[in-house]
């Protein structure tokens, strides 16, 4: 296929040099209604570009034409059957391809429980019974990774009848699963397996990344392009291979979750970031994965700073790393990561990936330089030099196996039973209703339907008193929390 060609980014060209004028939507007409503190803020272009998919843009694009080729020039680029495009982010994605998968059956889908909340609100969605995989835990860092092949197997002893499977990887702290070997588990009993490969939208492009899904046998893989590639915000793919699920099925899914009135300026930046990666990506990434080791090697002569490398890797933690992603852990200075990372923000206007109560993480990307990291490396510096006398870390937590709730309700019926809000030590012993999610990374600790426990209330809370932030809760203070009502 020719990839120096990106139709979608051509076809926008093309009506922009018109200057065709549509008595339909968008109202702003091209931003000519606009306000002009609004067009100040974000730029005429974002207005000029924004344009009714059908049938502003080409006619061919309503019968699927524009978009299908696009789409099929992605999948010949990452060596996929199908590929998918979603302007709703890969929470839309995610939610297909569970529906596609497990929509209807009575067995559930094995998952992931280290699983973005994305995927509880497709289980909550769709009414999916979770057949959970506990993640692999390292007690002394708090630390989760990726499940592994024997975790899955172990998984598919317990739950034959499931309908297939879904992992996470890479993690968004960049540690990765054993996609072959768990996909070689889940094809011997002829299920397919999902992979929520959110955070891994550049692996095919760069063969010092870790594994990508499609090389190793999944048969479903969701990407974000905007979170490693060069996407908008909401842009998504979804790729399909195999006949363990039937693309059209999956397409179906798609289309009762998306939105009739797609962003044509998401469709093009994906179609655009394909020409881009297949024919500049290796040079580019090889680039930025060599800025990440040096990174990574400054960053480690900061007295207290480690950078974690191989501690997260070996067989009793994860399979592979992205290096791209660059996890520092700041508890040897007495500080914990939210205390880094807020001065970061407050004094040097550096924004970090994530942090938590021992770790900070920076993502690294192609549009990364020299002058980028630099900023990052003397502000991690300047931090560590100016801190004197940290507060003490002040949060209880919990061992690995108090945080394995168990289930007792369908995520979905606990969501939608009646509820009430009950102080947050009356909630021990009852059945949630809404999730408890620390955001940054957006794993929910609860899950609607587990049975809450005195550990994970109390880590929780301390942790909200220590700067995490839980904004999923009806009540982000967690005075309060949501429950199934008593009978």
């Amino acid at each position: 296929m020719d990839h120096t060609t990106a139709p979608l980014v051509a076809a926008v060209a093309d009506y922009r040099g018109l200057h065709r004028y549509g008595f339909t939507p968008p109202g702003h007409r091209q931003g000519r209604g606009t306000d002009a503190r609004v067009l100040a803020a974000l730029g005429p272009d974002a207005f000029a570009s924004d344009i009714l998919v059908s049938p502003g843009i080409d006619d061919r694009l309503a019968s699927g034409g524009l978009l299908r080729e696009a789409e099929e020039l992605m999948a010949d680029a990452v060596g996929a059957d199908f590929a998918f495009f979603s302007t709703c982010g890969s929470s839309l994605s995610v939610k297909a391809a569970m529906m596609a998968v497990a929509g209807g059956e009575d067995g559930g889908l094995l998952v992931a429980r280290d699983s973005h909340k994305s995927i509880v609100a497709g289980l909550i969605f769709s009414g999916v019974r979770p057949r959970w995989i506990t993640p692999r835990w390292d007690g002394e860092r708090h630390f989760s990774h990726p499940p592994s092949p024997a975790q899955v197997e172990r998984a598919w002893r317990e739950n034959p009848d499931a309908a297939g499977a879904l992992i996470v990887s890479p993690s968004p702290y960049g540690t990765c699963a054993d996609i072959r070997g768990i996909a070689q588990v889940c094809h011997a009993r002829g299920k397919p397996l999902i992979v929520d490969e959110a955070w891994g939208a550049h692996l095919p492009f760069h063969p010092d990344l870790p594994t990508w899904a499609m090389d190793v046998g999944a048969d479903v893989c969701v990407v974000s392009v905007h979170k490693m590639g060069m996407g908008f915000e909401q842009g998504s793919v979804f790729h399909q291979q195999g006949d363990l699920v039937d693309p059209k099925r999956l397409s179906r899914c798609a289309d009762l979750l998306m939105t009739t009135s797609p962003n044509v300026l998401i469709y093009a930046a994906l179609d655009g970031w394909r020409r881009q990666m297949v024919e500049f990506g290796h040079g580019l990434l090889g680039d930025a994965l060599a800025l990440a080791r040096q990174t990574r090697a400054a960053i480690d002569e900061i007295t207290g700073l480690e950078v974690m490398h191989d501690h997260l890797l070996g067989v009793e933690a994860s399979h592979d790393l992205d290096l791209l992603q660059v996890l520092v852990d700041v508890s040897a200075t007495g500080a914990s990561g939210y205390q880094a990372a807020d001065w970061l923000r407050a004094h040097h206007h550096i924004d970090l990936g994530l942090s938590d109560h021992r770790r900070v993480l920076a993502t690294l990307s192609l549009a990364d330089d020299p002058t980028t990291v630099d900023a990052l490396v003397d502000g991690l510096a300047l931090w560590r030099a100016g801190l004197e006398d940290p507060a003490p870390l002040d949060i209880e937590l919990p061992e690995p196996e108090d945080l394995q709730l168990d289930t007792v309700m369908l995520p979905r019926d606990a969501f939608f039973a009646p509820t009430e809000a009950v102080p947050a030590a009356q909630a021990v012993g009852r059945i949630a209703a809404e999730q408890l999610t620390p955001y940054p990374p957006g794993i929910p600790v609860v899950v609607p339907g587990e049975r809450i426990d005195a550990a994970v209330v109390d880590y929780l809370r301390t942790g909200i008193r220590a700067g995490m932030n839980v904004p999923d809760a009806d009540d982000p203070r967690l005075d309060s929390i949501r429950v199934v009502a008593a009978a």
